[in-house]
């Protein structure tokens, strides 16, 4: 029985303090320092996109024993295991989208009802269709329109309950629609099944996809600047096709999000190894298996206390306080789970989902 990754927990905690940074900003308010603003626009579309590969890995180290040795018996177990938590990350995930448009976990239900599906293929199966995933999305939106439901001043949409309304923002055009978002999850599934032990793949990793990111970016950024010739209008809509912006979530996006989150994976791996003892490495690899839990009271408790205080000044919020409200409330969690961790094995939310899947 190999040992956890502790890496693995540690990427999560960055990850979810990324997201909390994210949507602390985008609810409270952003307007104020132009470097705050800066600092908090780094973790856009790459804190969740880490979180995505992230489970994608998690699932893959779950089902790598049964599904190495064939054992039947043991992946249909897996499968049904999976297939419930998808369920229950789905419930919990609509349970209180009415507070929160822009969650994730119910996609991540769909996510993960997808790596069911492909649980036993091949891992260049897995990649293929990765990679046909993210080259369709622009041709989807070349025939539907992205816009449709959106009010994108306010960031409401339209016909959200009804049926048509409801799959369309699930499958296409939502904060984290199944298309193309599911990739995320199958080339973290990919990176899962590969041997995490073995230094050289990780750092071989961690370098690649470090130098793909970067290009990702040169590239982006040239494309925009020469193609809009100085023109301010041009270069507003080349970013929408040539940006790394999360919405929509187009290839230049995705690929970049993928290399940042293999090469954010890596690097903790890699780290986490050094300074296994170390008091921060452990203080993040306990926040980390409370992810889920951190997820959920970022919104009902981060954002709930805020707009319970002063209700109308919700999204009127300076930068500066979105930005140092996140990390104040990111540095409680990470005490939180340091004590928690002392008493019990896993998370409120962790345990729960435990409890009714397996």
């Amino acid at each position: 029985m190999k040992q956890r990754i502790i890496g693995i927990d540690v990427a999560r905690a960055l990850a979810i303090i990324g997201m909390i940074i994210v949507n602390f900003k985008v609810v409270f308010g952003e307007n104020g320092q132009p470097w705050v603003k800066s600092f908090a626009s780094i973790f856009d579309g790459k804190a969740a996109a880490t979180f995505v590969v992230l489970a994608g890995v998690g699932l893959a180290l779950m089902t790598n024993s049964a599904i190495n040795h064939r054992d039947k018996v043991k992946i249909k177990v897996a499968r049904i295991r999976i297939a419930k938590r998808a369920l229950f990350l789905f419930i919990l995930g609509l349970s209180y989208i009415t507070i929160w448009p822009a969650d994730i976990l119910h996609f991540y239900g769909i996510y993960m009802a997808i790596i069911v599906m492909v649980l036993t293929c091949k891992e260049k199966t897995i990649i293929i269709l990765g990679i046909c995933i993210i080259l369709v999305y622009p041709i989807l939106i070349t025939v539907l329109n992205y816009e449709t439901g959106w009010n994108f001043e306010t960031l409401d949409y339209q016909d959200f309950w009804t049926f048509k309304g409801f799959m369309r923002n699930l499958f296409f055009n939502g904060f984290h629609p199944v298309m193309p978002w599911t990739a995320f999850m199958l080339f973290g599934y990919w990176f899962g099944k590969q041997d995490l032990h073995k230094e050289k793949f990780v750092k071989k990793t961690f370098w690649m996809s470090t130098i793909i990111f970067i290009i990702i970016q040169v590239v982006s950024y040239l494309s925009i600047s020469i193609l809009s010739e100085g023109s301010h209008e041009a270069a507003l809509e080349l970013t929408e096709i040539f940006g790394t912006k999360p919405m929509p979530p187009l290839p230049i996006y995705m690929l970049s999000g993928i290399a940042i989150a293999f090469a954010i994976i890596s690097a903790c791996i890699l780290i986490a190894k050094k300074f296994e003892n170390s008091f921060i490495i452990d203080a993040l690899n306990k926040t980390g298996q409370l992810a889920l839990t951190f997820y959920v009271a970022h919104v009902i408790v981060g954002m709930g206390i805020i707009e319970i205080i002063n209700p109308s000044k919700m999204g009127n919020y300076s930068i500066e306080f979105s930005v140092g409200y996140a990390i104040v409330f990111s540095f409680l969690c990470i005490l939180f789970a340091v004590v928690w961790r002392k008493y019990k094995k896993s998370g409120p939310l962790e345990w729960m989902l435990r409890k009714i899947t397996d």
